[in-house]
């Protein structure tokens, strides 16, 4: 199944909630939409579902126009953010449902594989009302896989999660995905789910569309600042610069020797992800000296908020590290990490991605 939007915008009253926009997720593949609250997330997936109409543009699958075609004459499967179940079922039936509908053969032993897929097989002689959130989430999402729909759609399924059942079910639906062959549509806030998941991605913003392709390549080669700050968790480092005889000349700051195409504007913008500033300096590195304003501790990294003379930085750093607030620090970055921006926020050099990175 490939499903395309072409031309598609969406206007309700006099708000403008999604900007013209082509897309034609990869049929089979991981597909995440990826931006903030309102970036427009939902808007597209009730398109591409047959919940709601495109104000203009066309919803096309397999080369078929069904713009227009309501969701119950469509053979799409959705997970929603709250734990949707049919409360009077016991959570076997509410799994067989989808089964059911089809006339499917052995039911029961199908509805048992996806269980136990998701880890959900001693509850199916319980109610969804007996489950824990994250039993209920499971539910639905095995709901969903047996229906076996060509597109799957799942509207932040995670986020009304505790942390550790979002990192558990993150890694289980990168492994189910894998394995089915369902076009998956995955909306999130989140950019690193968006990088666990894989697949491709597409950044939305305001509305707009902003980039899509393989999720690594979005990720490494942003071709806006909205684009990096839409992928970047914590947010990029942005600092000020210009272009120098040698590269780029930070405001304030020191040089860095970052070749920059001929027809580069004067004035530039410097972005630098908080995993590449370090505190031991390596080959090669530029050094930004300046003093401690937070230190925090998340998991097995540990953020540094530093006061430097290019402005205030957040360096993630691995492991557990402790420092004294007011302290002195020096943080060390790579000219090859770096990214630059010219003064329309264009992205104009991206750092060399590594074998395998």
């Amino acid at each position: 199944m490939q499903l395309s939007l072409e031309g598609i915008s969406k206007k309700v009253g006099a708000e403008q909630w999604l900007y013209d926009m082509t897309l034609a997720p990869r049929s089979g593949e991981v597909t995440v939409l990826l931006g903030a609250t309102q970036a427009g997330k939902t808007s597209l997936m009730r398109i591409m579902a047959g919940l709601d109409v495109p104000s203009h543009g066309k919803v096309l699958v397999s080369g078929a126009d069904v713009t227009g075609t309501a969701v119950r004459e469509r053979n799409v499967a959705m997970v929603y953010q709250q734990f949707i179940n049919y409360p009077s079922m016991k959570v076997a039936a509410n799994i067989a449902s989808p089964l059911k509908l089809r006339g499917e053969k052995n039911i029961e032993q199908r509805v048992r594989e996806l269980a136990q897929r998701l880890h959900i097989d001693m509850f199916l002689d319980r109610y969804p009302a007996e489950l824990s959130g994250g039993q209920q989430q499971r539910v639905a999402l095995a709901r969903a896989l047996a229906k076996g729909a060509p597109l799957m759609l799942l509207d932040e399924p995670l986020v009304n999660l505790d942390y550790k059942l979002r990192e558990e079910l993150r890694e289980e639906l990168t492994q189910l995905f894998a394995a089915g062959d369902s076009t998956v549509i995955y909306a999130t806030t989140e950019p690193g789910e968006a990088l666990l998941l894989g697949g491709y991605t597409a950044v939305l913003d305001g509305g707009e569309l902003l980039q899509y392709g393989p999720t690594a390549e979005v990720f490494h080669a942003p071709r806006s600042l909205r684009v990096a700050r839409a992928f970047s968790d914590p947010p990029m480092n942005l600092i000020a610069a210009e272009a120098a005889s040698l590269g780029v000349q930070l405001d304030a700051g020191p040089a860095l020797a970052i070749p920059l195409p001929t027809a580069a504007s004067r004035s530039l913008t410097i972005g630098v992800r908080a995993s590449a500033l370090r505190v031991h300096q390596r080959e090669g590195d530029v050094a930004l000296p300046g003093k401690v304003e937070l230190a925090e501790i998340s998991g097995s990294d540990t953020f540094v908020h530093a006061e430097t003379s290019v402005g205030e930085v957040v360096a993630q750093l691995t492991g557990v590290h402790y420092f004294d607030l007011g302290a002195s620090i020096t943080l060390y970055l790579n000219p090859a990490q770096v990214h630059v921006f010219d003064s329309a926020g264009a992205l104009l050099v991206a750092p060399a991605r590594q074998k395998g990175g």
